[in-house]
């Protein structure tokens, strides 16, 4: 691919060097050859960039004074050099030919398969299931019945997909993801103590452009479907309870566990190990800190709590940051101040 290509796709302004520069892949400025492109965020980064070997650098403008030092550098100015650099790397990726359905993999009947498929070893797809275009199922993935894949969608090794689930266009699935399971909903008896299985016979759905991490799990619905919706970004570890809705463009961090229920709003950001009760709700653009806990029923958001979007949440219950470091320093005060009299 050209480097014009990229600008042409991605914006950007060509300070130097030529539209025709050819590029085939992306690179750290210390390992990148004349084929690689490579970005830089600051004075120092560009510096380094310049002096490699790479064939292109993106960076900020201003970075730098002159690019004079290494005329042979193409160099595109922009003003989020991270994010033109991680686009580039996806339309610079290479697209791996589909091999077809490897000879130990099981077909159930009425299986529809689109072009540029593969089917890896030992992997079992179940009757009445769609997959797309270009979508990649890896070794000993088990697909259930009358499941939908959509386009140009990665399942690794090992990955589990239960009956009915549906997947939407470019989803990532890593090793191990357990997704459609049964939500643990159960009814109690009240004169006996003993437990039933309330229905969990919903579906899951998961939107266009969502990656699961490894060993991640997300229940089907109840009576209804759960979902995650375009966009989302699930860490290994996860565990997303029935009937949740999670927004577009959230991240959910290793060792979140999510009730059932739950709702989460767009572009909100769970970090690792917040527990979230059943029928909670996290409004939009909620920062939620590593260990955070929110309450069965509670509602956080950054209205509700008066304090600034991009405010992070911290504690349980989950609130402002800086109050709970407050509060810790009052409590860490009054202890002292025990400790001491204690001593008199």
């Amino acid at each position: 691919m050209t480097l014009g290509e990229l600008v042409e796709e991605l914006g950007g302004r060509l300070a130097q060097g030529s539209s025709e520069t050819i590029l085939v892949g992306v690179a750290s400025s210390a390992a990148a050859d004349g084929l690689d492109l490579v970005f830089a965020e600051d004075e120092a980064s560009a510096a380094q960039a310049l002096a490699g070997s790479a064939a292109a650098v993106v960076l900020k403008a201003g970075c730098v004074e002159s690019y004079a030092k290494n005329p042979n550098i193409s160099v595109v100015e922009t003003g989020q050099p991270r994010l033109w650099f991680a686009r580039a790397a996806q339309l610079l990726k290479r697209t791996v030919a589909g091999t077809g359905v490897h000879s130990s993999a099981v077909i159930g009947a009425l299986v529809e398969f689109g072009e540029g498929i593969t089917i890896g070893a030992g992997a079992v797809v179940g009757e009445c299931t769609s997959i797309g275009d270009g979508t990649r199922i890896e070794a000993g993935a088990a697909i259930g019945p009358y499941v939908q894949i959509g386009e140009n969608c990665h399942i690794y090794p090992n990955v589990t997909l239960y009956r009915g689930t549906t997947l939407g266009n470019r989803v990532v699935i890593h090793a191990g993801a357990v997704l459609g399971a049964d939500g643990f909903g159960y009814v109690r008896d009240s004169a006996t103590g003993a437990y039933t299985q309330f229905p969990q016979q919903g579906t899951l759905v998961i939107e266009d452009d969502v990656e699961i991490g490894a060993n991640s799990t997300i229940d089907r619905g109840a009576l209804k479907q759960t979902i995650i919706r375009r966009g989302t970004k699930i860490d290994n570890l996860v565990h997303i309870g029935h009937n949740c809705d999670i927004g577009e463009d959230v991240i959910i961090v290793s060792g979140t566990g999510i009730s059932g229920s739950c709702t989460v709003g767009n572009g909100a950001v769970i970090a690792g190990q917040v527990g979230i009760g059943d029928h909670a709700h996290v409004g939009p653009g909620v920062i939620l800190g590593g260990q955070a806990g929110v309450l069965s029923g509670k509602t956080v958001t950054n209205e509700g709590l008066k304090v600034k979007p991009g405010t992070v949440l911290w504690g349980t219950p989950a609130r402002p940051l800086m109050q709970v470091l407050r509060e810790l320093a009052v409590l860490g005060r009054l202890a002292k101040k025990r400790g001491t009299e204690g001593r008199d």
